[in-house]
């Protein structure tokens, strides 16, 4: 009469432990960057506000910022500055997770799995907590924020936080092979969406002989899409939501049938040419 009971509890310490593995994980990649977590957090809140400056001057240097552009100007350049960041950091995260063949992956329970998913994790932790202290800042300080649809924007911010995973398991599962080659690709993909992402400029201003050329980033359009929830006067017509989520889920899949192939066939000696 034990023994069912018995097996049923058996199970659920892994889970119970799997779960704490994963938070204790999570907290170790926050304060990777530091020590202090409201240190790490000031960070990124620094790298956010640099690359506003950045941008507010160039484009008003470049006189972008006229009138065509909808509502608030520095709320336009956060809603692309966020989404950028949290897209890149999840594809860094995930792709610069510890591999099948480091030290702290050969010690069980911990697995691949929970190595990868708190990387992601802390990635989407540092963002979302960087977005809700500039956007209160802003707020109070210069000008009350009005945004149309606030639970779509933040949803397409956690679909770019998806998309960046996704991305980051293919890169992570192939880096086990191509070490190297997959570092500066990965690093070519980020520095090539500071334009190709989109967000210096709108997707309903660009010409169609241009289209072809940003519509093959999901990070183009889950940009373009927040935008058009940002702002009660943009509607996107050029991009979908629906395309970045099924490649992102697609690009998932892929990552992980790829990191399970390699960690099948994972040899210390990887490890030791790395």
């Amino acid at each position: 009469m034990m023994q069912p009971s018995q097996s049923t509890h058996a199970g659920t310490p892994s889970y119970w432990s799997m779960l704490l593995l994963t938070y204790h994980q999570t907290v170790y990649n926050v304060r990777k960057t530091h020590r202090n977590p409201i240190i790490a957090l000031l960070l990124n809140i620094a790298q956010t506000m640099l690359m506003l400056l950045g941008f507010y001057l160039m484009m008003s240097v470049m006189r972008m910022n006229d009138s065509w552009l909808p509502g608030d100007f520095i709320l336009y350049m956060l809603s692309g500055i966020f989404v950028f960041f949290t897209h890149v950091k999840a594809i860094g995260a995930v792709s610069g997770a510890q591999g099948p063949t480091s030290p702290m992956s050969l010690h069980r329970p911990l697995n691949t799995l929970i190595i990868i998913l708190s990387a992601a994790l802390a990635a989407l932790y540092l963002q979302i907590l960087s977005l809700i202290v500039v956007l209160f800042l802003y707020h109070a300080v210069i000008a009350p924020l009005h945004i149309a649809h606030p639970i779509a924007a933040i949803g397409m911010v956690l679909l770019a936080w998806f998309t960046g995973v996704g991305i980051g398991m293919v890169f992570y599962s192939l880096k086990v092979w191509f070490p190297n080659f997959i570092s500066m690709v990965s690093s070519a993909y980020q520095r090539i969406n500071m334009i190709a992402s989109g967000k210096m400029f709108l997707a309903n201003s660009l010409p169609a002989m241009m289209l072809p050329l940003f519509l093959w980033n999901p990070l183009f359009h889950i940009i373009d899409q927040c935008r058009g929830f940002v702002f009660v006067n943009y509607t996107p017509r050029n991009t979908n939501w629906e395309y970045a989520f099924w490649a992102g889920l697609t690009l998932l899949m892929i990552g992980f049938l790829l990191e399970s192939f390699a960690r099948r066939h994972a040899s210390l000696s990887w490890g030791a040419a790395r």
